[in-house]
């Protein structure tokens, strides 16, 4: 990040002051952030810092607030009453979609050849697949390829549209599910919207849904009845989407395979039945865990800033719009199509 702090230094100031706020944050916290902030024109945010309060905002000369890994929730920022002052607000959570998306893919691909089944039986020193009559007879042998299959995404935010852009070599048909994205964007993407329900059929479902009030359990016993025999599951969004426990159910059946990265609870627990499932394959949460994911959060905010202060619009805002999409939230007039569209709220 050096090199960015430098691009920084030529257009101002750089100060840096750590911060670690728990979950139970002290009336004096907010007081240090103001003592902070409040001669600066722009001000960026992480975990440890204290909330952006309105307290914060109407005591300082604040321009611009940016929080670099916050899901596009403003949990550190007091969105509103930025909005009210004129304080723009960006957010560049999606600083860890790129290796998202990656691992999104190689899960679907490790799900497409059930490599999980495989790997357990190897590292158990145990014959595998050691003939074709052997093969012929395990149900769990499906080595299928990704090329021209029809790949279903439940959500289409930033991690969706660098997926797409991933599975163009396959010649994948894509779907996806996400009741508040602009339809204009299907034309752009190459992707068709479709239904919860048409999407759950696809051959590859691959989760990309933020965990919400209305996401939470989304994806439960009814929904995943529509997965199809021989269909792969992937989750790389958040665990609590899925109600692990008909997940578990629906798994047992054996006529499909999932590939998770996430679960709930997290860590899995060292007894939890969804370890033992011969058509499941496990990573420990680490989609967007990469050494650049890491550095391209800050890189993101450096050129957000450095656009702002040039005159130009950021391209990561966050709006009382953006929250409101994020957490679920609709208007009236969205509730009433969507309801009459068959969507869930």
């Amino acid at each position: 990040m050096p090199a960015d702090v430098a691009r920084l230094r030529n257009i101002g100031e750089f100060v840096y002051r750590p911060f670690d706020v728990g979950d139970f944050p002290d009336p004096c916290d907010e007081a240090a952030l103001l003592e902070f902030a409040g001669e600066l024109d722009a001000l960026v945010v992480c975990h440890g810092s204290p909330r952006v309060t309105e307290t914060v905002i109407a005591a300082s000369r604040l321009r611009f607030i940016g929080e670099l890994e916050g899901d596009r929730f403003a949990h550190r920022i007091d969105v509103p009453a930025a909005a009210r002052r004129g304080v723009t607000v960006v957010d560049t959570t999606h600083g860890s979609s790129v290796p998202v998306a990656e691992w999104a893919l190689a899960l679907a691909l490790v799900g497409l050849r059930n490599a999980g089944a495989l790997f357990r039986r190897l590292i158990g020193h145990e014959p595998v697949l050691s003939n074709r009559i052997e093969r012929a007879a395990d149900p769990l042998y499906r080595q299928r390829e990704l090329a021209g299959r029809e790949v279903a995404m439940l959500g289409f935010g930033h991690i969706g549209w660098r997926l797409t852009e991933l599975l163009r070599p396959f010649s994948a048909r894509v779907l996806a599910y996400d009741p508040y994205v602009p339809r204009e964007l299907a034309a752009v993407a190459g992707v068709t919207f479709t239904s919860l329900e048409r999407a759950l059929g696809a051959e590859v479902v691959i989760c990309l849904l933020p965990l919400t009030p209305a996401t939470e359990r989304l994806i439960s016993a009814p929904q995943l009845e529509r997965l199809a025999p021989g269909s792969v599951f992937v989750n790389v969004s958040r665990g609590k989407v899925v109600d692990s426990a008909a997940l578990v159910a629906r798994l047992r059946r054996g006529d499909l395979v999932a590939a998770l990265d996430v679960y709930d609870p997290e860590p899995i627990a060292e007894h939890d039945p969804i370890r033992d499932l011969p058509n499941v394959f496990l990573s420990p949460h680490i989609a967007g865990v990469t050494v650049e994911a890491e550095r391209r959060f800050f890189t993101l905010m450096t050129d957000e800033l450095l656009a702002f202060f040039s005159g130009h619009e950021p391209s990561h805002q966050l709006t009382e719009q953006v929250v409101g999409l994020r957490r679920g939230l609709m208007t009236e007039s969205e509730r009433i199509v969507s309801e009459r569209k068959g969507v869930p709220p």
